[in-house]
């Protein structure tokens, strides 16, 4: 999953892409009770643990049950946000880091849900680096796409914790498989999912690996809302109940994840029946637990979360002008519990 920071990057070409004349998209009127609707959910990649819930539901029949007759794609290369802005899919998988500047170009998506509600992302490297905390990254070399917000939280993580980042080195590596890469030294840690890459090196392929996730150092960087899901403005406004139907049966899938991530695993690998069984089962188990937070129901989002990540973009220039929260995301469609 670590392919899913494409779209984290890429924050200024999608921006740069998504005109504001995507708002005039045709709208769409709430179909006769009674029928069945077809809906496009499309990705933020291929399938994996964070869809669990969705695919739960979609195996369970809780879709149809809503009167949904759901299809799942995967993204288009610019991600989510465009596609769901022009009325092109329905519903999406987006993150914080490119709605953000997706609204701010003018782009009408909002986030409806959040599918963790704390970010699991790390920097990830073998055991030998030595890599422990932000300030060993001092003299190492990282590796990923070449994006703004990387060097960003590279260099406010280091700075945080007391080094220098004028001694990290960064090359750009793309799309690739990133443990032979650090195994054979051609760089020494990258940007990843913690319950997806780093379980798999860790208790799938059994390597001696670290990482340093991004939630421990939350008085350095703030935390963010990835992945989310995501609707346009028409579809909120035009068909408010079709958006409270898809939460429902998404809601109840992510319910089941939480309760029996092996039978979420095992539903997952039904749908996408290419991914490793082990992989699945472990990161299953991993992310049941982190669907939701403590006392609160899955999907539900915090406005301070929006303002404190807008602010830091704004602070590191990577967001053109502010997004109030209130129109970056919307708790109002989520089953009422």
């Amino acid at each position: 999953m670590n392919r899913m920071h494409v779209m984290r990057t890429g924050m200024v070409v999608l921006a740069a892409m998504v005109a504001v004349g995507l708002m005039a998209c045709s709208v769409k009127k709430e179909e006769p009770a009674g029928a069945m609707t077809p809906v496009t959910l499309m990705l933020n990649w291929t399938p994996n643990n964070h869809h669990a819930g969705i695919y739960a539901a979609l195996q369970n029949g809780w879709y149809r049950d809503e009167g949904i007759d759901l299809k799942i794609v995967e993204p288009a290369a610019a991600g989510a946000d465009q596609v769901v802005a022009s009325g092109g899919a329905d519903f999406g998988i987006s993150q914080a880091e490119s709605l953000l500047p997706a609204r701010a170009a003018g782009a009408p998506v909002v986030s409806i849900a959040t599918m963790l509600p704390h970010n699991d992302s790390s920097f990830f490297a073998l055991t030998s680096t030595g890599i422990q905390r932000p300030k060993d990254f001092e003299g190492k070399t990282y590796g990923g796409y070449g994006g703004p917000l990387e060097t960003e939280l590279l260099t406010t993580l280091v700075k945080c914790d007391g080094g220098d980042p004028a001694k990290v080195k960064q090359v750009e590596v793309g799309n690739i498989d990133y443990l032979p890469g650090m195994e054979q030294k051609r760089f020494d840690f990258v940007w990843v999912f913690e319950g997806w890459d780093v379980l798999r090196a860790r208790e799938v392929e059994h390597k001696d690996v670290t990482s340093v996730k991004f939630t421990d150092w939350g008085n350095c960087i703030p935390d963010w809302y990835t992945p989310v899901i995501i609707a346009s403005e028409n579809t909120l406004k035009e068909r408010p109940d079709l958006v409270r139907r898809f939460l429902t049966a998404t809601a109840r899938g992510y319910d089941l994840a939480i309760a029996n991530p092996d039978q979420a695993g095992a539903l997952l690998l039904k749908s996408a029946p290419e991914l490793d069984k082990n992989l699945v089962t472990a990161s299953a188990r991993y992310h049941a637990p982190k669907y939701a937070a403590k006392g609160k129901a899955w999907g539900v989002q915090e406005a301070n979360v929006w303002t404190d990540f807008t602010a830091f973009l704004r602070k590191s220039g990577l967001l053109e002008k502010d997004v109030p929260a209130n129109a970056a995301f919307t708790n109002d469609f989520l089953p009422k519990k």
